[in-house]
């Protein structure tokens, strides 16, 4: 089957849904509770960087993977550029360009900016399954990264 027999407004809900995963991915790790992230993952689902041998399989792996995230890391994840391809009425791709900015150490407050510590693309593989979308796969590519910085405590800067 070609994907050009689906249905327009299948297509288009389909590509909305994959793209709402990867919002909803960086929303739970800036912003609620990273653990939660390995629910936007099928069962089997991967989590790899492209650069080196680093993955992590499975819906448990990642919940303690990303569940391990520092309690006091302040981070913003910026996406952009996301294109989602459906690829059949059950799977899809995508390619996003995102931005992180991040420290560790942060008790509250606003902070002065600073630079960005990645820059790069995630390249998605999605599959419906009993209905519902879910990442399949992730793969991090990263064009600029450099170290997290950890914040002094308050009573010695």
């Amino acid at each position: 089957m070609t994907t050009d027999a689906v249905d327009p407004m299948d297509r288009l809900i389909a590509e909305r849904s994959c793209e709402r995963l990867i919002i909803e991915f960086v929303r739970k790790l800036d912003l609620g509770d990273p653990s939660e992230v390995a629910e936007l993952f099928t069962t089997d689902g991967i989590w790899e960087w492209a650069a080196g041998d680093r993955s992590i399989r499975g819906r448990d792996a990642l919940r303690a993977y990303f569940g391990s995230r520092p309690a006091d890391r302040l981070s913003r994840r910026i996406c952009t550029n996301i294109l989602v391809t459906l690829t059949s009425e059950s799977t899809a791709t995508a390619t996003t360009y995102f931005t992180t900015y991040r420290v560790d150490g942060h008790t509250g407050g606003m902070l002065p900016a600073r630079p960005p510590v990645q820059v790069g693309h995630y390249e998605d593989t999605f599959r419906k399954v009993d209905g519902r979308w879910l990442i399949s796969n992730r793969s991090l590519f990263l064009a600029f990264a450099g170290p997290t910085e950890r914040l002094a405590p308050a009573d010695e800067s």
